[in-house]
């Protein structure tokens, strides 16, 4: 824990304390700490501390790296290094103080946090300060002592003292400039090198124990130094001075301009109600060809492209949308690997996913393409990648996807962006640490990616696209199985019930066997006509043909005439023409069966047939005499062979060769299935069978100014509970041994786990308590809150790791 960052919030008021919480995220996730030591710790996590700097501007990190080169940093300084005006590095610091990356001691100095000051290695190009270099082991008293000589100072005194003189002179410019005017020819421009190109390069040894050479001179007085023999370093000091007094490191407190031109909402309104019902009908589509015909794999991984291509041929969809399509139904686990059929197919998820209205169905898509680590629409060297198969980018990816969406979010309304490298070069200023590169080859991508998907129109980001811009924080992982936070947040659901506002339910049929719908079609009704019609349009107004292989089509699905024609008169006004062909269709349909046969029962003796066909306990098995030595049963063989054997009948099985097939088999092995705990202590198990991924509403967060509030009321009376807590748990936990109260004492003052068991067999897992009027008030895993435990009803306390 991070002690300066601990004093510093404890003299925070409320409103500033609300900043904190607020800006930090990571602050108020569970179980929300409710003591400022704890709120500390948690703030200082490395892993957070670089989340919180992944979110900041440039300015914010180019102050933080300023900060690391001074040595005792503090706004009035900054600004004299930066050469900015104070007002600016105070706004921008007040960003670094709101995220608890950078407190204030009560002096001013600026101390950032441990994470942060890990990030640089060599922070503005520099290297050690000169004390690393001249307190190091490898320098010897005499080394020292003939430095100082070299320098024309005085050696007497003590290492601390020397080593003092040295860097006072090697900082000061004055002494810098003498030494320089007796330097070898070379020495200012080897120099010049490192302080501008270093502060490590790769040098020629043998030159720094050549005399006279400008290596040798500048190692001797102590301007260059060497941990490996071909390897040269220059301090800190030293840069800075051959920098010159000029030098200010780079500071842009304001964001680069977006060019942008203007554009009618009205269009851009229309555009989304427009593409937003295109993607969820063509997500259903393309799951219901899957569902008939499994997509296959390539042997190196993801789909090949003539298999996009078919599903793209066959859905109606082009290959873009498809290959985005195909990605997004994968993180959304609406598609998954089947062993069985041997390629994706659709989950049990696309089944709860169908019956869904149609906004909802939207959001699970956009949620899952918000937090999806790959481009679907990026090209490497002209061409896609191969959909859903391995892409280096990662999170990188879903990173560079909200910083753009971002970037068109804070246009002015009413205005596209005009120029994409305006748009990318505003993104990296409000974004400085995505993956350069890899934003300059995604940009495109993400920008058509939105479009399919109904967030950006004419470059211009739709209602769907703001709401959605706004939940980065929100967005979740790409191995998430659900992003409720994302998928529930108000103002998306508001926009996505906009969006599907006008989608049309009816059509109109024509006595041409044509169905047209003018607007975009309601994902139930494309599916009913895509069932019974040939689609042969799409866009304003969509078409569809009735043909005789269509009807038949719908009626090998098990639809008869009259329940095809029911659902067509739900949505139109249905033709005569049409009820002919219907009719005419189903009355042909049938003329051929075909029947499934489970198995098949030999034998050579007729008159035994016979008296199995017609055993009473044997008429579950479907029997029918197709010869007199031939029997067929609609059950399965394995299924008749068992209950032929009850009947008291020694059937054997016969492989499809002819031959007789008995084969020893195994035991049958345990069924793998999970164990939860469940409330109360009782532990149940979860077959594989149950589904598990239903999506979780996380319990809301407190307020952050009403946290502030308890933080510092708490804050004050810990000075009063100082002591308290090992003599109210030794008076009131008696039913625990010694060691335990003291275990329990550590959930109290430390905040940590532990596993406790009450009276009625209740067991939980806490942690972060509070002690409150005999009872122990703490955060219970298992219930995902706070609850109350009475001490006097702990029966036990175990260790929780």
């Amino acid at each position: 824990m991070d002690d300066h960052l601990l004093g510093w919030l404890r003299t925070l008021d409320e409103d500033r304390l609300a900043r904190v919480l607020t800006h930090r995220p990571d602050a108020l996730a569970a179980p929300w700490p409710r003591r400022l030591d704890t709120l500390a710790q948690r703030l200082s996590n490395g892993f957070a501390v670089m989340e919180a700097l992944r979110v900041l501007p440039l300015p914010c990190l180019q102050l933080a790296e300023a900060c690391l080169v001074l040595t005792r940093p503090t706004a009035e300084r900054l600004a004299g290094f930066l050469g900015a005006p104070r007002a600016e590095v105070d706004r921008w610091l007040d960003h670094l103080y709101d995220h608890a990356l950078a407190c204030p001691s009560a002096d001013g100095e600026i101390h950032l946090a441990e994470a942060v000051t890990r990030y640089w290695s060599a922070p503005l190009g520099l290297g050690e300060p000169l004390d690393h270099y001249l307190n190091s082991w490898t320098i010897s008293g005499d080394t020292l002592r003939a430095l100082a000589g070299n320098l024309g100072l005085p050696s007497h005194g003590g290492k601390r003292r020397t080593v003092a003189r040295v860097g006072e002179a090697l900082a000061d410019d004055g002494h810098m400039a003498a030494l320089l005017r007796h330097a070898p020819a070379g020495a200012a421009a080897l120099l010049d090198e490192f302080a501008w190109h270093g502060p490590v390069r790769e040098v020629d040894g043998g030159r720094f124990v050549t005399p006279g050479t400008p290596e040798k001179w500048a190692a001797d007085h102590g301007l260059l130094y060497r941990p490996s023999w071909n390897v040269a370093e220059m301090p800190r000091e030293v840069a800075l001075g051959r920098r010159g007094p000029g030098y200010h490191p780079p500071f842009t407190p304001r964001a680069p301009e977006v060019a942008t031109i203007p554009v009618d909402p009205e269009e851009v309104d229309h555009l989304m109600t427009l593409a937003a019902p295109h993607v969820v009908e063509r997500c259903a589509a393309l799951l219901d060809n899957t569902s008939k015909a499994p997509l296959p794999l390539l042997k190196t991984g993801g789909v090949g492209v003539r298999e996009v291509r078919r599903v793209a041929k066959e859905t109606g969809c082009d290959e873009d949308e498809t290959r985005l399509l195909l990605e997004i139904c994968a993180v959304a686990r609406l598609l998954a690997w089947d062993e069985k059929s041997g390629g994706l197919v659709p989950t049990e998820r696309f089944d709860r996913w169908r019956l869904d209205e149609g906004a909802a169905r939207l959001r699970v898509l956009l949620s899952a393409w918000w937090r999806m680590e790959r481009s679907s629409l990026r090209k490497i060297d002209g061409r896609y990648g191969t959909v859903l198969g391995d892409d280096q980018s990662g999170a990188a990816m879903a990173r560079i996807r909200h910083a753009v969406l971002s970037a068109l979010l804070r246009l002015p309304s009413a205005t596209a962006f005009a120029d994409r490298d305006s748009l990318v070069a505003n993104v990296r200023w409000h974004a400085p640490l995505v993956d350069r590169d890899l934003l300059d080859r995604c940009a495109s991508a993400v920008i058509d990616e939105s479009r399919l998907l109904g967030l950006v129109a004419n470059h211009a980001l739709t209602d769907l696209g703001r709401a959605l811009a706004g939940l980065a924080a929100k967005a979740g992982g790409e191995s998430d199985d659900a992003a409720p936070l994302v998928e529930h947040d108000p103002a998306l659901v508001e926009a996505s019930t906009r969006a599907l506002a006008s989608v049309r339910r009816s059509a109109l049929f024509g006595p041409d066997l044509t169905a047209v719908v003018t607007g975009p079609p309601s994902a139930e009704l494309a599916e009913l006509l895509d069932r019974v019609a040939e689609r042969e349009s799409r866009g304003a107004a969509s078409v569809w043909r009735f043909t005789t292989e269509s009807v038949r089509r719908a009626l090998d699905r098990g639809y008869d005439a009259d329940e095809l024609l029911d659902e067509l008169s739900g949505v139109g006004a249905v033709p005569q023409p049409l009820e002919y062909l219907v009719h005419d269709v189903a009355r042909r349909h049938g003329e051929v069966t075909v029947t499934t046969v489970g198995c098949v029962v030999q034998a050579s003796d007729p008159a035994l047939l016979a008296e199995i066909a017609a055993h009473r306990r044997l008429s579950r098995l479907g029997l029918r005499l197709l010869a007199p030595t031939v029997l067929v049963a609609s059950a399965d063989a394995e299924r008749t062979l068992g209950v032929l054997r009850e009947a008291g009948y020694a059937p054997v099985p016969v492989a499809d060769t002819g031959e007789i097939a008995i084969r020893r088999t195994r035991a049958e092995e345990p069924r793998n299935g999970k164990l939860i705990l469940l409330p109360g202590g009782q532990v149940a198990e979860l077959s594989d069978a149950q589904p598990s991924d239903e999506p979780m509403i996380a319990e809301p967060v407190p307020d952050p100014h009403e946290h502030a509030r308890r933080l510092i009321a708490e804050s004050r009376e810990a000075g009063e509970r100082n002591g308290r807590t090992w003599a109210v748990i030794g008076r009131m936990a008696t039913r625990l041994p010694t060691a335990q109260q003291s275990l329990l004492g550590f959930v109290v003052d430390r905040g940590v786990r532990a596993g406790i068991t009450l009276t009625d067999g209740l067991t939980a897992t806490i942690s972060h308590g509070e002690l409150r009027n005999g009872a122990l008030d703490a955060w219970c895993e298992e219930a995902g809150d706070y609850l109350e435990f009475p001490l006097a009803e702990i029966v036990e306390v175990k260790g929780a790791y």
